[in-house]
């Protein structure tokens, strides 16, 4: 038992960073959430904040967008044009594709600069995909109500999770070009 352990000492190493870093930050997302009490930004800050940008990118494209608190469900309500198109909840904040983003680039890390760099601008590029991914899907709502739920159901999380996945290919390529660099292959 022990010999396969430490033939596969990579693989474990990997797994149990993954998950004790996904599960830390999950946890401590959750008290987050279950901690958060102001009367300024309903539900939550960053569901707030994503909502209110999605607004503005919204407007950015010539529509008439407004978020208003969803009242007493936890969400904001974005309309288009006076139509109510989308309500965004907690789990349209990007935060635990974020988590999940950050758990296997800290569980599949290389050069400590190299790593942070890549993770903090990964984590940009997610936060601005999701907000204009809920801007054009409300928009697209508004357009053609009929797709509302292939919008919602399907092409907008596959945006989403498509670039979480394009992002961690373009770290295997950057972290195997390290590797072979350092000539540890």
């Amino acid at each position: 038992m022990r010999q396969l352990l430490q033939r596969y000492a990579p693989v474990v190493r990997f797994i149990f960073t993954f998950l004790g870093t996904y599960l830390l930050l999950a946890f401590l997302y959750n008290v987050y959430l279950q901690n958060y009490e102001s009367a300024i930004y309903y539900p939550d800050y960053l569901t707030h904040l994503v909502a209110v940008q999605s607004e503005v990118v919204v407007s950015a494209f010539g529509y008439n967008s407004e978020v208003t608190p969803g009242f007493p469900e936890s969400n904001m309500h974005l309309k288009v044009n006076g139509f109510f198109v989308a309500r965004i909840i907690e789990g349209c904040n990007a935060a635990s594709v974020i988590i999940l983003f950050v758990s296997f680039m800290l569980a599949f890390s290389g050069k400590i600069k190299t790593t942070f760099y890549f993770t903090l601008a990964g984590t940009v590029i997610i936060y601005v995909t999701n907000i204009l991914r809920i801007a054009f899907m409300g928009i697209g709502i508004y357009e053609l109500p009929e797709y509302a739920h292939f919008l919602h159901s399907i092409a907008f999380p596959l945006v989403i999770y498509g670039v979480v996945f394009l992002l961690w290919v373009l770290w295997i390529i950057i972290y195997t070009k390290e590797i072979i660099h350092e000539g540890s292959l």
